[in-house]
């Protein structure tokens, strides 16, 4: 079975991805390199601008993906449908008690449509969740970042891996992502709450502006175990695994079966009143 990725990325789309995912983690990083001041507005008075910055970055992606041929008029028509279906089954679960029915479609897309696709994917669909569910807030542009790798992030796996490995590959990738999700979106607001203390753990938790790099992200990371790792982000991850387990394996060949019908990326030319697609005589 060819396991390509169906909507290939060339080197002006990695050379994209590669500027926009430094750009979002510096977006979530720098609050550790310099001194901010905990404050309870958070984000909210900057997250617009970080949103209005995502935008043309998604745009870019898509111009690059299609004037190299990765994402024709199919692909961009897959991506609306998978976006509406993504964004339809979140509020099954909306994050309660950690279920979050949004990733596991995201990983299984971004194995089969690739990474660029994926990255797109992950930004799209959470954004029309959100309007969806009415979650418009100063953590969307951070979710849709985190989701965008995760999306990414499974169409890099590696490709030789298929039938109950490649389901096992995907669930423990779907459990990694499960707490890097949760890692990453603690981090966007960690720095700027004050007294993060939690009354049954007697060290320091909160943010300390000016402290060391390392002296911080102990903290945070002690942090992160005392409030989301086992309840939020374990749900996450048990909800991954169910879902690629059950569904996995069907999802998978349908959108394998689709990208086959659809031939995403293949430019057809005409000769002789013949179509010629890939060589071959249509």
């Amino acid at each position: 079975m060819n396991t390509a990725p169906a909507v290939r990325l060339g080197p002006r789309s990695a050379t994209v991805l590669g500027l926009a995912s430094l750009a979002g983690l510096m977006m979530f990083v720098w609050p550790l390199l310099v001194r901010v001041e905990p404050q309870s507005m958070q984000h909210g008075p900057d997250a617009p601008f970080v949103f209005i910055g995502i935008l043309p970055i998604l745009i870019v992606i898509v111009l690059a993906e299609m004037s190299e041929g990765g994402m024709d008029s199919k692909a961009l028509a897959m991506l609306g449908v998978l976006s509406a279906v993504n964004a339809a089954m979140r509020p099954l679960g909306a994050g309660t008690a950690g279920i979050e029915t949004v990733f596991f479609l995201l990983v299984l897309a971004g194995r089969v449509l690739g990474p660029g696709f994926g990255f797109v994917l992950g930004c799209t669909s959470l954004f029309a969740s959100a309007l969806l569910t009415a979650g418009v807030g100063p953590w969307l542009p951070f979710q849709m970042m985190c989701s965008a790798w995760i999306g990414m992030g499974a169409g890099l796996l590696p490709r030789r891996v298929t039938g109950k490995a490649e389901i096992a590959m995907l669930v423990g990738y779907g459990i990694f992502v499960a707490y890097v999700f949760g890692f990453l979106m603690n981090l966007w607001f960690w720095p700027f709450i004050t007294d993060a203390e939690v009354p049954y753990h007697d060290g320091h938790i909160s943010y300390v502006p000016g402290a060391p790099l390392l002296e911080n992200l102990h903290r945070f990371a002690v942090f992160t175990l005392l409030t989301s790792t086992a309840g939020w982000d374990t749900g996450r991850a048990i909800t991954n695994t169910v879902a690629i387990l059950v569904l996995g394996p069907a999802v998978l060949a349908t959108l394998r079966r689709a990208s086959r019908k659809a031939s995403y990326g293949v430019i057809p030319s005409f000769t002789d009143g013949k179509t010629l697609v890939s060589g071959k005589e249509r």
